[in-house]
């Protein structure tokens, strides 16, 4: 038989999922501050996490879980906002995106903020994970 489910393990649960949304609110507080949707720092995180920090129109669309048109309408919004580059990779029909340098301080200044309020968190997490 399976382990039993306890009354603190709800509660642990229950704790886990206020605190993952906490987390959300502040990321998607820190990005309208900033000056960019959530939506859009996500995409800069993923340019920043890919490997060579760039990504093809699909890679990202695939990456943030996104229709391709929808992807390149997000695209096409960071470029105006001059945080992306668009550059032809080896194959000239694909076009591969980058960081600006301005997306790079974007991007830098967000996870900066971001890892602080994961460290504030960590011993929560932890202690709720450990309840488990």
């Amino acid at each position: 038989m399976a382990d039993p489910i306890t009354d603190d393990d709800y509660r642990a649960l229950a704790e886990f999922r206020r605190q993952l949304r906490t987390f959300l609110s502040f990321s998607e507080q820190a990005a309208s501050a900033a000056g960019i949707t959530p939506q859009q720092h996500q995409a800069l995180l993923a340019l920043r996490g890919a490997p060579g920090m760039t990504l093809s129109v699909g890679a990202l669309a695939d990456h943030l879980r996104l229709r391709p048109h929808s992807a390149t309408g997000l695209v096409d919004r960071l470029e105006k906002l001059d945080l992306i580059c668009r550059t032809s990779g080896d194959d000239r029909r694909k076009m591969m995106i980058g960081l600006s340098p301005a997306g790079m301080e974007k991007i830098r200044d967000l996870t900066t903020a971001h890892r602080a309020e994961l460290r504030r968190l960590r011993p929560l997490l932890m202690d709720m994970l450990s309840a488990l």
